[in-house]
C-alpha cells in the first residue's frame, strides 16, 4: 500500500468512527428525550439505532485491524489506528447507555408520574457536553480540549451520588414510588457510564497526540508545571 492510500484508509478510518459518534450521540439524545416525554416511538428509534452502532463498531475494528496487519504503521499512525480501536469500544457502550435508558423509559411508561428529587435533564446535558467536547478533540486532534474533559467527570459523578442518595431515600419512605425512583437511578447510573466513556475517549485522544497515557490522570489535571503532578 502506497503512502497516499494508507493516508486515505486513516482518513476513511476516522470519518467511519464520526458516524458511529453522532449515532452514539444522537442515541443518548433522543433516550433522554423519550424520558422527558414517555414517548415510547422514540425508544424504538434508539433500539433500531442501536444496530446501526453494532455494526459500524464491526466494520471500524476490522478495518483498523486489518490497517494493523497490512502495514505495521509506526508511531502517530499507530496511536491513531489503536486509539480508534479503543474508542470504537466507547462509542458502543454510549450505545447500550442510550438503548438502557429507553428500557427504563419502557417500564415507566405505564407508572403514574411521579416529581423525583433527581435532575435528570441536567444530567444528560453535562455527560453529552462531555461525548460532544471529547468528538470535537478528535476532530481537530487537540490534546487540551480533551484535557478539558476529564475534569468535567467529577461533577458528573458527584451528581449521580446525590441522585442515589435522594431516591434511595423516596424508595425507603414512599413504597409507591419505589418502582419509578428504582428507574430513575438506573437512568441516572447510566448517565455515570456515559461520562465515564466519554473520560475514555478523551484520555484515548491524548495517548494519540500527544503518546501519554494519562488513564490516572490527577497529574494531567494539576499540569505539566506543577511540582506535584509527577508524584
Amino acid at each position: 500500500m502506497t503512502r497516499i492510500r494508507f493516508q486515505q484508509s486513516l482518513d476513511d478510518l476516522k470519518e467511519n468512527l464520526l458516524v458511529m459518534a453522532g449515532l452514539a450521540e444522537q442515541a443518548i439524545q433522543r433516550a433522554i428525550e423519550a424520558y422527558r416525554v414517555r414517548d415510547l416511538s422514540i425508544c424504538d428509534l434508539v433500539s433500531r439505532s442501536e444496530l446501526a452502532i453494532n455494526r459500524l463498531e464491526r466494520e471500524i475494528d476490522q478495518a483498523a485491524l486489518d490497517l494493523l496487519a497490512m502495514e505495521q504503521p509506526m508511531a502517530i499512525d499507530l496511536r491513531f489506528i489503536l486509539s480508534v480501536i479503543k474508542i470504537n469500544a466507547d462509542l458502543e457502550r454510549v450505545g447500550d447507555a442510550a438503548k438502557s435508558i429507553s428500557e427504563r423509559v419502557r417500564h415507566m411508561e405505564k407508572m403514574a408520574a411521579a416529581d423525583l428529587p433527581v435532575d435528570i435533564p441536567r444530567m444528560a446535558a453535562l455527560a453529552s457536553e462531555m461525548v460532544r467536547k471529547s468528538l470535537q478533540a478528535f476532530i481537530e486532534a487537540d490534546a487540551e480540549l480533551a484535557r478539558s474533559v476529564l475534569t468535567m467527570d467529577d461533577a458528573v459523578d458527584a451528581m449521580n451520588r446525590a441522585a442515589y442518595k435522594a431516591l434511595t431515600k423516596v424508595m425507603e419512605e414512599e413504597s409507591h414510588l419505589a418502582p419509578q425512583a428504582l428507574n430513575a437511578l438506573m437512568i441516572s447510573r447510566s448517565l455515570e457510564r456515559v461520562a465515564d466513556h466519554a473520560t475514555n475517549i478523551a484520555e484515548d485522544i491524548i495517548f494519540w497526540v500527544q503518546g501519554s497515557d494519562v488513564r490516572h490522570h490527577k497529574s494531567v489535571i494539576l499540569g505539566a508545571n506543577d511540582p506535584h503532578a509527577m508524584g
